[in-house]
């Protein structure tokens, strides 16, 4: 079968949702399926005012009706909201085509905390994106029941994975950070949205390591200098870090799953976390992390759990289990709704 899979999230940008697309491209041929994107890269763009790292497509439906006609897919899946998202609804739509979408990012989160925006207008907006196609996939249990609550239909599972042999504990590395010891380690993006005043705060013993970068990382850096702030790591360097540390701490409050999460446990990481969607989801009631309000707290306990049941919680995970699951709702969603899309 032929994919086409709209976004606007792509590379050079590293968040959850492009690790995840591109681990579904990664699997799609030994699982039936060949995939074509629609990405940024084919057209011109725009910085996001205020996130200037992130370019807005300047996506016209004339341009991605051509684009259909041409790739001439089976079936179409639309991964972001943004305007290479808006323009390809728009043209499903008006071709009386079928399409799936999925939900990654809490966007009313995200603009109310940056604008005087209430969250229910965004979820108002988000609600007839989504509920005009013919399937929504969400990461977990909890984020379902929040977006059947909400009014949003036709919802499916798509979990995430992990690779697990680069994300691994690696006996040596510890105390190859040459900092002191325990490390309480952040990887993300440094923004308002990912609520990371909140680990910078704590008073805890040892070291606080971020990884990644955004619009907040000056601020963030000069404000809590006693931090070490690498920056954005990929492949081994990141892998290496994670293993070299003694507690990975989620302070987000809006995360829908947390790939983070999975990498952190390959690497032999206990959680420490706020009980919210995504750490409720992947390491509630595992006892291979700590769900707290008091994120302190959840740090500390965390030190004493056994790094070897969070390596194996993380290998129940696979990025193959993942793009599987991904195409089976696809077909799944389409012949549901008949190849039409279910409300407009």
């Amino acid at each position: 079968m032929r994919v086409v899979i709209a976004s606007d999230a792509w590379r050079p940008q590293v968040n959850g949702v492009v690790r995840s697309l591109e681990n579904v491209a990664a699997h799609a041929c030994s699982l039936g399926a060949d995939v074509h994107f629609v990405t940024p890269d084919a057209f011109r763009t725009v910085p996001l005012p205020s996130y200037g790292e992130i370019r807005l497509a300047l996506a016209g439906t004339r341009r991605m009706r051509r684009m259909l006609a041409e790739l001439k897919p089976d079936f179409v899946h639309i991964a972001t909201e943004g305007p290479i998202g808006l323009a390809m609804r728009r043209v499903c739509l008006a071709e009386g085509r079928g399409f799936t979408t999925s939900y990654h990012t809490r966007f009313p989160e995200y603009l109310s905390a940056r604008l005087p925006v209430p969250e229910r207008w965004g979820y108002a907006a988000l609600r007839r994106f989504h509920n005009a196609g013919a399937g929504v996939m969400v990461s977990t249990p909890t984020l379902a029941r929040e977006l059947g609550a909400r009014g949003f239909a036709n919802i499916m599972r798509w979990s995430r994975g992990v690779d697990a042999d680069l994300f691994r504990p690696r006996a040596d590395a510890r105390g190859a950070l040459g900092v002191p010891a325990p490390v309480f380690l952040y990887v993300g993006r440094v923004a308002v949205e990912k609520n990371l005043e909140a680990f910078l705060k704590l008073d805890l013993p040892g070291t606080k390591v971020v990884v990644g970068d955004g619009p907040a990382r000056a601020r963030l850096q000069q404000s809590f200098p006693q931090a070490r702030f690498f920056g954005t790591l990929t492949g081994e360097t990141l892998a290496e870090v994670y293993a070299a540390s003694d507690v990975f701490v989620f302070p987000s409050l809006t995360d829908t799953f947390g790939i983070v999460l999975l990498e952190a446990l390959a690497s032999g990481l206990p959680v420490a976390a706020f009980p919210v969607t995504g750490p409720l989801d992947v390491v509630g009631g595992t006892g291979c992390g700590v769900l707290d309000m008091d994120l302190r707290t959840a740090a500390l306990a965390a030190l004493d759990i056994d790094r070897s049941l969070c390596r194996d919680l993380a290998l129940t995970y696979s990025w193959r289990a993942s793009a599987g699951q991904f195409f089976d709702n696809i077909v799944q969603a389409n012949a549901s709704a008949g190849g039409v899309p279910l409300a407009a």
